[in-house]
């Protein structure tokens, strides 16, 4: 049994796989070792001994400085540095190269060794969270602890690459231009919001994406973000067409509903999926021949929707370092392409707790989101309030701008994409008031498009958006009948 005092390791396969860069350096394979090694994410701490962790180092400013590896530069660049006798002398490197006959094993050696360092890594980890639990005077509430503990295993399993060379993203990015080509403008990069002419405009939810979908409250960003959700999980647009751009492919998507229970989320997206009237239904409104065509519907609905990949976090008052912890842990198990935040001003940070400010706290809270789109590769799409400057600068159409953002100019800032959502039949002076079933999403940022206005329907009574110029029936499987309740009349689930 291994002495649980000493941290795991294999010199001797450190060893292997110095050796194998060596030799493999000055065969015809040039540094196929090394690019294994930098492509597993093996790094200088990777390496127990310290002598070898100083040798791979050197190893890797030679190979960023695009000079030769092999036994005689490599002397020469610890020499320089001071480290040769550090690492044994010339004697030290001479036995790596003399003990390793062969490169035929490198692979196996690297992940041996990998797998050591990992161990370590862990106990480290485990380490720190034990003297956490211990100083209760640094560390008051436990529940940072947990989180912060959760945070430092999964991001073990989840390591990027660090940097990625040049060369490589030139390549994928040149891969991916040349399929727009061939697509003749069928596809585009990204999950589709399941409406036509926004995807038209942003050309999809692209991965990395903070989407900051914005409004007054009861204007219908819960509903447009919990539409988009569904389309990207049933691989359907609005239209219930499957969407073409990746052959109606499902996407897992999370969502971390701070507002509003499972229950009512579940119940409103059933309701809105089968163009049900809960209003109606809940007041018995309606003749039994249409309450046969509502049931019919209803369950076409549930049968959908229960084999959807839709995840649910519905706790309140989540903290931001949680809500990443489990993010990552919904990306490690389901897979999840999506995550939809509802609502940001609802969400905390412990972190920022002690400032006392709440705009230092919102600032704090946009950057993890930010930064957890970028670490978990998806677009992240979060719903935030908009402030009354709209209605009070004496705007008589009442436009939200950028600025009108609620709490913090943060999220403006971190934001790739920002939805303004508005529905003109809210603001009497609007020329577009007499509409009821007109909504404007205004793309007012788009890092990487175009912005703009996009005109779409929203049908109140069912809690559902759909594209502008196709009425509700067509090309849908779903019969409705009835038409929204009239203005004061809610729904049983009020607008978010």
């Amino acid at each position: 049994m291994q002495d649980l005092k000493t941290p795991p390791s294999n010199v001797e396969a450190e060893r292997a796989v110095l050796g194998s860069i060596m030799l493999d350096s000055t065969g015809r394979s040039g540094d196929r070792v090394l690019d294994i090694c930098l492509t597993s994410g093996v790094s200088p701490d990777a390496f127990y001994d310290p002598r070898n962790r100083t040798i791979y180092a050197a190893m890797l400013a030679l190979n960023r400085a695009s000079k030769p590896l092999d036994s005689i530069t490599l002397l020469e660049s610890l020499r320089a540095d001071g480290k040769l006798d550090a690492i044994g002398g010339s004697a030290y490197l001479q036995s790596l190269y003399d003990q390793t006959p062969t490169t035929a094993h490198a692979e196996y050696y690297i992940e041996l060794m990998r797998s050591k360092h990992l161990r370590r890594m862990m106990i480290e980890r485990a380490t720190r969270v034990v003297e956490q639990c211990y100083d209760e005077g640094e560390y008051p509430d436990p529940n940072a602890v947990l989180g912060e503990a959760e945070k430092a295993f999964l991001e073990i399993g989840i390591r990027g690459e660090g940097t990625v060379p040049w060369a490589s993203a030139v390549e994928e990015s040149f891969r991916r231009i040349d399929r727009m080509f061939e697509s003749n403008g069928s596809t585009f990069e990204g999950l589709s919001t399941g409406l036509t002419h926004l995807d038209e405009k942003l050309q999809g939810l692209k991965p990395a994406e903070m989407i900051v979908i914005a409004a007054r409250p009861s204007v219908g960003k819960t509903s447009l973000a919990m539409n988009i959700a569904e389309s990207c999980a049933l691989g359907l647009d609005m239209n219930n067409v499957p969407v073409k751009t990746d052959g109606g492919k499902r996407h897992p998507v999370m969502i971390f509903s701070l507002e509003m229970p499972i229950e009512a989320l579940t119940k409103r997206m059933i309701a809105g999926r089968a163009h049900v009237n809960m209003w109606r239904l809940n007041r018995n409104l309606c003749p039994k021949s249409e309450k046969m065509m509502m049931s019919s519907n209803l369950f076409q609905a549930v049968g959908e929707l229960k084999g959807a990949p839709i995840f649910v976090d519905d706790t309140a008052g989540l903290d931001i370092m949680d809500l990443r912890a489990r993010a990552r842990r919904a990306k490690k198990q389901h897979g999840i392409e999506l995550v939809v935040i509802d609502y940001l001003q609802l969400c905390t940070c412990r972190e920022a707790a002690r400032q006392a400010s709440r705009q230092i706290e919102v600032s704090m809270i946009s950057q993890q989101i930010k930064a957890m789109a970028k670490e978990l590769k998806i677009p992240v799409i979060v719903l935030s309030q908009l402030s009354r400057a709209n209605e009070q600068r004496g705007d008589k159409f009442e436009r939200p701008k950028l600025s009108d953002l609620r709490d913090s100019g943060a999220i403006e800032q971190d934001a790739d994409v920002v939805f303004l959502l508005r529905r003109p039949s809210r603001t009497p002076s609007d020329p577009d008031s007499g509409d009821e079933t007109l909504a404007i999403i205004d793309v007012a940022k788009n890092r990487n498009g175009e912005t703009g206005e996009v005109k779409v329907n929203f049908f109140r009574e069912f809690t559902r958006f759909g594209d502008r110029e196709i009425p509700r029936n067509e090309d849908s499987n779903f019969q409705t009948s009835e038409p929204a309740p009239e203005e004061g009349e809610l729904l049983t689930d009020p607008l978010s």
